[in-house]
């Protein structure tokens, strides 16, 4: 494991000097994403400071992450693209959730190309839209063989019980918790989420309606010991409620 302290774009001062290089970079990165933006993801610069971004990836369909709106702080280093962007991710339930192998609690983002994790290194030919795509391939249909060591192996029913937790962690957090403002995000990005949990909503209840039948029954990360109890209904409620005010 790489161990990595300087991770976080939260350290990273808003006044923090961008070189002309680095400006000019980034928003030929924003303008080649906008562009031609990949499904899923949008992006939007934090209001008067150049040198951050935000941006959700909407859990892409067939996995457990599927309907989830997942917020992403990257904030670019004085010298881009020299060296990499930092990248957290910032709604993770108060910092109790591990929506990953790769996505911790604490908001850290594992991936190599950022310089968080053994592998293929950053490039200067990498740009914002590759780091979102490699995060995006994250969110995949079996989370579970993230895991370094895991990738040879079969438990499938380890992964399905790990699918199930992320299941239900994706709808707590990632969509109630989200669309309840309980992480800090710019307002923009919360009337396009709003769009979506619309749209999605009838998959959203029919997801709390297939897993009810676990309640109150135990769920545990193998990764990080952090557990629970399967709550789908309270998180029926929510949605519920959350449509209603909408």
């Amino acid at each position: 494991m790489m161990e990595v302290t300087n991770w976080d774009p939260l350290r990273i001062s808003g006044e923090c000097a961008l070189m002309p290089s680095a400006q000019t970079r980034i928003k030929t990165d924003l303008r080649k994403f906008y562009q031609d933006p990949p499904e899923g993801i949008v992006v939007t610069p934090c209001s008067g400071n150049l040198g951050k971004v935000y941006a959700v990836i909407n859990g892409p369909a067939d996995t457990p992450y599927e309907g989830g709106f997942f917020i992403f702080l990257i904030a670019f280093p004085t010298d881009y693209p020299l060296s990499p962007p930092k990248v957290r991710i910032i709604n993770t339930g108060g910092g109790t959730v591990r929506f990953g192998p790769n996505l911790y609690a604490s908001g850290k983002v594992c991936l190599s190309i950022i310089g968080t994790w053994s592998g293929p290194q950053w490039s200067p030919i990498q740009n914002l839209t590759s780091v979102l795509l490699s995060i995006q391939s994250l969110l995949n249909a079996e989370p579970y063989y993230n895991e370094p060591g895991y990738e040879q192996t079969s438990n499938p029913r380890a992964s399905a019980h790990y699918n199930e937790m992320i299941k239900h962690e994706t709808l707590r957090c990632a969509v109630c918790d989200v669309m309840e403002r309980k992480a800090s995000f710019p307002d923009d990005l919360f009337e396009i989420m709003k769009v979506t949990f619309l749209e999605q909503y009838d998959d959203y209840l029919q997801a709390c309606k297939d897993g009810a039948a676990k309640d109150k029954m135990p769920m545990r990360d193998p990764f990080s010991n952090s557990g629970g109890t399967f709550q789908f209904n309270a998180i029926r409620s929510r949605l519920e409620a959350l449509k209603a005010k909408f």
